[in-house]
């Protein structure tokens, strides 16, 4: 079985187990997703949607492209994220993970949600969370990187939070020349301002990206916001 099975095909799978086996139907549907990696069908269940769609957008993603992915807290910025790194590596690239604010541990259990392990993703992912990440670090780091290899910054906001960094403009138009020249993909996760939670909007846009320091939006390729379920792509 492959993890891109459509759902209503495995559970179709597991009804025909259910009846052959004479097993419950529960069973059948955690046998199933553990099949694919999960650990059980309603972890599957609500992670399947945004897989397909993280599946759908990275190939829309192009070599050299920056993508803004901005959502409020809990809301699966983070897994998607994370789903996109999954892709790129599945489709033969290294994806690498800076954050200032996770430790291994916090992505190694939010790989796991989403049916990955560190282990099976090899010296294919590789997580960073030195208290020294700016552009000129990812950088520095990312200058034998093969082109096609997708950098994931978490987060936009932190950036340039410290006084000797670069102001976020900079670092951002930094990334972006870098990005072109290595034809590297880099993926930027960002807060949204929480005024948004009192909007009529389902999903935010780009005035609801919180902006505490100077930034011309228009520096990203493409835009992805996200709210509780929904998705939105602004190419």
């Amino acid at each position: 079985m492959d993890q891109k099975t459509p759902l209503f095909r495995l559970k179709r799978q597991a009804r025909q187990a259910s009846r052959a086996r004479h097993i419950p139907l529960h069973a059948a549907l955690d046998e199933i997703a553990g099949a694919v990696g999960f650990k059980s069908w309603s972890l599957l269940a609500a992670t399947a949607p945004r897989q397909l769609a993280a599946s759908a957008i990275y190939t829309q993603l192009k070599h050299g492209e920056l993508l803004l992915v901005a959502a409020r807290p809990g809301h699966g910025k983070t897994l998607f994220s994370l789903e996109l790194a999954v892709e790129a590596t599945r489709a033969g690239h290294r994806a690498y993970f800076f954050s200032l604010e996770y430790t291994v541990c916090d992505v190694v259990q939010r790989l796991r949600t989403i049916g990955a392990e560190v282990r099976a993703l090899g010296d294919r992912f590789a997580f960073d969370d030195s208290d020294d990440i700016s552009a000129d670090y990812v950088i520095s780091r990312l200058a034998a990187a093969l082109p096609g290899t997708l950098v994931v910054i978490d987060y936009l906001q932190l950036l340039d939070q410290r006084r000797d960094k670069p102001e976020l403009a900079k670092q951002v138009s930094a990334l972006k020349a870098f990005a072109r020249n290595k034809s590297l993909i880099i993926v930027f996760l960002s807060q949204i301002d929480r005024t948004f939670e009192a909007s009529s909007k389902r999903v935010p846009d780009l005035e609801d990206v919180r902006l505490p320091n100077p930034l011309d939006l228009h520096l990203f390729d493409k835009t992805c916001f996200l709210n509780r379920e929904e998705l939105l792509m602004i190419d």
